[in-house]
């Protein structure tokens, strides 16, 4: 089954993902276990126009360094940079407790829609005073491409974890993780 468009509207972004229907009643190493698994088994159900090797991580928060608590790639053809693309996605979610898509969304919207690539980066790495190490408009830590997905817990202030899908077109990687984590969230109320 085919994803659906996920929003370009930053706010409801933001509130999509700390609604209940996003918000798991536990996380656990079980628990990112299955959720691993139930993103692998979707992106290799996925249509061939959405369908790419994709790395699929997730992370707990807990601690420094961080605990990855389950990594894996859907099929072969994955490459390195899929990994560098995964850090750099998982830290912008950690640094502003929400996705990397809502971020990159916030910084269009502060922009225009006509706003290239380049000038989306610029914006971003000016904006929040982001380190580049070669002086350019792409931040090395950080990442605003679809992808990157805050884990929330009920009852628990704050991200606990994140979940990061690298390979598919970004828009594809953050609603594939956002489709998932809703559909397993109310498989955990039953």
């Amino acid at each position: 089954m085919a994803l659906s468009a996920p929003s370009t509207d930053p706010q409801a972004l933001m509130t999509q993902e700390t609604s209940p229907e996003q918000t798991f009643t536990e996380f656990t190493s079980e628990t990112a276990w299955s959720l691993g698994n139930a993103l692998r088994t979707r992106i290799l159900s996925l249509p061939s126009n959405q369908r790419k090797p994709a790395l699929i991580s997730i992370a707990l928060t807990g601690g420094a360094p961080l605990h990855i608590v389950f990594q894996a790639a859907t099929e072969r053809g994955t490459i390195p940079d899929n990994e560098n693309w995964v850090r750099r996605k998982r830290n912008t979610v950690l640094r502003w407790g929400l996705s990397s898509w809502a971020m990159r969304q916030k910084m269009v919207s502060g922009l225009g829609a006509g706003a290239s690539a380049d000038q989306i980066e610029a914006a971003f790495v000016k904006k929040y005073a982001v380190a580049s190490a070669n002086g350019g408009a792409v931040a090395d830590e950080y990442a605003i491409h679809g992808g990157g997905y805050p884990v929330r817990v009920r009852g628990v202030d704050g991200v606990v974890g994140v979940v990061v899908v690298s390979g598919l077109k970004q828009e594809d990687d953050h609603q594939v993780v956002a489709e998932t984590i809703r559909e397993f969230v109310a498989g955990q109320k039953n």
